[in-house]
């Protein structure tokens, strides 16, 4: 009987559910402004006020379509690791319509002092099992004022960030907010700055035009991150798509395999187990044109980007190392939700060395971890309070 009822219960509140109780989905078609149109009705921009705080950020719908990813033989600036091209489905998502900025990026560094004061109130504790709801704060800064020597405004996208804290910021942010966040995939990436385009940017072939939507070492004579949003867009409002920080992906870098059927942009991307090479996309400030383009990649290098780190073992947070100081994230959040199990693959520690540098962290008392929920952001406020 009680199984019966629990069922009843649920089906009544699907029964009342309403597009509008998915965030960024609206059931009547908008007057104006972007949208995708959806079984359940519209997608539309919308903004996150990030729990607890007043920091906000907008997601853009992406739609769903096909597209070939990687460049064609002849583009101009071509590297031989961006074929042979293959052809991808994507499902619908939004995309962040920036890169994460330092008013965003800083308040999950400020988890590092909040985790550790619950730490020593013994509350809130992380044990065998509640610690698949846990993830690791970014440790402070060895040296801020080389990190942020180019700035740290609140609207300059945040920095000098390893793949895996990125993934445990994508982590944190789903948990507060209820949505399922994560890094693109590559080629979910590449669709999204391609924008329905085939040509060596969003916009076309000419590399004379890209100063009118990106900062790269072309249009500026000064160093460093600009403020986000200060460029044109590209049709599906995504700015900052090529140039100015370089961002994050899932995948490993490798050839792409040749094949006639099309792989589906979400599933079948490149996991690996090593700590290099992993990808980052779209160019930074300190990049040439050529390695702005849509199908332009660069592969990591951790040995390098971390050299100036003077930590052993070296940070699984930050990276120190130029071109590290262009080097940031951009978030995405797909319209079809998952089982948590298969988001955790999208979250978790995927290399031994990572696994061993923060379990070192932390039993050093270096690192800190700590449970991620919805009920987080007000037992920081309450910290902040006392």
């Amino acid at each position: 009987m009680k199984s019966f009822l629990t069922c009843l219960c649920l089906l009544t509140i699907l029964s009342h559910a309403t597009a509008e109780d998915i965030p960024g989905v609206v059931k009547e078609k908008p007057a104006i402004g972007r949208f995708v149109k959806i079984d359940a009705g519209y997608m539309v921009p919308y903004d996150i006020t990030i729990p607890g705080t007043q920091v906000k950020f907008r997601m853009e719908p992406i739609p769903g379509g096909e597209f070939v990813m990687g460049s064609p033989n002849g583009e101009s600036g071509r590297d031989e690791l961006e074929g042979p091209q293959r052809k991808f489905k994507v499902d619908p998502f939004w995309m962040a319509r920036t890169e994460v900025t330092w008013g965003e990026y800083k308040v999950f560094m400020g988890l590092y002092e909040a985790f550790k004061s619950f730490e020593v109130k013994q509350i809130r504790k992380v044990t065998e099992e509640n610690e698949v709801d846990a993830v690791t704060a970014p440790t402070k800064l060895y040296e801020a004022e080389f990190t942020f020597e180019f700035g740290e405004d609140d609207q300059q996208p945040a920095v000098t960030i390893t793949q895996y804290s990125a993934k445990q910021y994508t982590k944190w942010m789903s948990a507060i907010t209820g949505s399922q966040f994560r890094l693109p995939t590559e080629a979910e990436w590449e669709y999204a700055c391609r924008a329905g385009s085939q040509t060596a940017y969003h916009f076309g072939d000419d590399p004379e035009k890209l100063v009118d939507y990106a900062w790269f070492t072309g249009n500026t004579d000064e160093d460093g991150t600009r403020k986000v949003a200060q460029k044109k867009p590209n049709p599906w409002g995504l700015f900052d798509m090529h140039g100015n920080a370089a961002e994050w992906v899932l995948d490993g870098l490798a050839e792409y395999q040749p094949g006639d059927v099309a792989l589906n942009a979400s599933r079948d991307w490149l996991s690996i187990k090593d700590l290099d090479p992993r990808i980052v996309r779209g160019g930074s400030w300190e990049f040439d044109a050529n390695a702005c383009r849509s199908a332009a990649r660069l592969g990591s290098d951790h040995e390098a980007w971390r050299e100036y780190d003077p930590n052993l073992p070296k940070s699984p947070w930050w990276l120190t190392t130029d071109p590290a100081r262009g080097i940031g994230f951009r978030i995405m959040r797909p319209l079809k939700k998952v089982s948590r199990k298969d988001m955790e693959v999208f979250w978790k520690i995927d290399n031994e060395d990572t696994m061993y540098d923060v379990q070192d962290r932390l039993t050093e008392g270096r690192g800190v971890r700590g449970l991620v929920d919805k009920t987080l952001p007000a037992a920081v406020k309450a910290l902040e309070d006392e």
